[in-house]
């Protein structure tokens, strides 16, 4: 039974889930306001756009870059992973924060260390903070440690465990379901990689410019995706009784997919999984029937055409196949049952679009099911024990 208590009520939406769904434009706008130089042009392209207020010592001889985070901050992680690699060109590896102290990277010089917790105050990847802090405190230094936190609240443990933190701001998000916090640290970590990618020279004037304007419609773009809020409610009811979810994507969306899949689970408690698409086909489509329903990620760009040839083969085995695609693609409108349209978008861009209808159809599939969206069971918005 729903929670009816006032403090679990919003006067404008039925759940805090879905306000803070529906926040997402304006925090895009506050990221960019924080982070981006609206007045930056060509002509200064010397100049990064983004000002971090991060030191050159950060930066500077910068080799390799580690990650550690937990759940919905590790898929927004793996998602940095590939801005930083593409962008910036910063051979970078993720990995979660509760196996870091058993098994950690390499201790690889002149490498950054960044902690990723929405809350700043999660137990394990304070732990691996603290271990990779002590072990390089003792070496040679360009072994010594470089920390850098991304977290949604400043005020917390992590901003007094490292002398820099970038902030994603979002306010305060009520539902313990992540997900304005999530789009939040998407904007950050790409911010992060545009600006290493400018002080490294890594793209042109003109390719630039190119994702700087990209970025700035991304708010209108989610308030597209919004407004078709009713017909992704019609899906999801369409999709209630359904117990088998699989979530498939290649390449930057990927991590969506996997985002996607914890979505639904944590608030529906539906069984769902997220797989790479080109390795869903190397055994795990062995469970695929009618009773199966897929939700597929397929955005025009480089790995475009192997996702559809890949779902194609997933489609003949007679599952449900629902697409988060662009409109006005024919072979796309044939091969999906039903479609969900975001609007065009970079590719590199595409994440923060194409997670907005995984929300949507997580939260509405839990309405329906009768269940609590804002508090699901056995979990909390902080994790502070291991």
């Amino acid at each position: 039974m729903l929670d009816d208590r006032p403090e679990f009520r919003h006067p404008e939406f039925r759940h805090f889930m879905l306000k803070e769904i529906y926040e997402q434009p304006d925090v895009v706008r506050a990221c960019l306001e924080k982070y981006l130089n609206l007045d930056w042009t060509q002509n200064r392209a010397s100049e990064s756009p983004i000002h971090l207020e991060l030191p050159a010592s950060l930066y500077n001889g910068l080799a390799e870059i580690h990650i550690v985070a937990c759940g919905t901050s590790l898929h927004a992680s793996l998602v940095g992973q590939y801005w930083l690699e593409q962008l910036a060109g910063i051979p970078t590896r993720v990995r979660y924060a509760s196996e870091f102290p058993d098994h950690p990277f390499p201790l690889t010089p002149n490498t950054l260390t960044i902690a990723v917790t929405q809350s700043g105050e999660t137990a394990d990847t304070l732990k691996a903070l603290a271990f990779e802090q002590q072990r390089r405190s003792r070496l040679t230094p360009a072994c010594r440690p470089r920390l850098l936190g991304l977290t949604n609240q400043p005020d917390s443990t992590l901003q007094q465990r490292v002398d820099h933190i970038l902030h994603a701001p979002s306010e305060q998000e009520v539902g313990v379901a992540a997900t304005k916090s999530f789009v939040a640290q998407l904007i950050v970590f790409y911010t992060l990689a545009l600006d290493l990618a400018c002080r490294r020279q890594m793209l042109s004037s003109d390719r630039l410019n190119i994702l700087l304007r990209e970025l700035e419609r991304l708010p209108e773009k989610i308030s597209r995706i919004l407004a078709a809020t009713d017909e992704i409610a019609q899906l999801a009811k369409e999709l209630v009784e359904i117990q088998d979810f699989i979530f498939l994507a290649r390449g930057i969306n990927y991590p969506i997919a996997l985002e996607g899949a914890l979505k639904l689970k944590e608030t529906s408690y539906i069984h769902a999984e997220g797989y790479a698409a080109g390795e869903f086909l190397h055994g795990p489509i062995a469970i695929l029937d009618e009773q199966v329903t897929v939700v597929a990620i397929a955005v025009p760009g480089q790995v475009y055409d192997k996702t559809l040839a890949n779902l194609q083969k997933v489609k003949s085995r007679g599952a449900r196949l629902i697409g988060i695609t662009t409109p006005a693609n024919s072979e796309a409108a044939a091969l999906f049952d039903s479609l969900v349209p975001i609007p065009e978008v970079d590719e590199l861009l595409s994440p923060i679009l194409t997670v907005i209808p995984l929300q949507l159809l997580a939260y509405y599939i839990t309405v329906y099911r009768g269940l609590d969206v804002d508090r699901p069971r056995g979990l909390t918005k902080s994790l502070s024990a291991e």
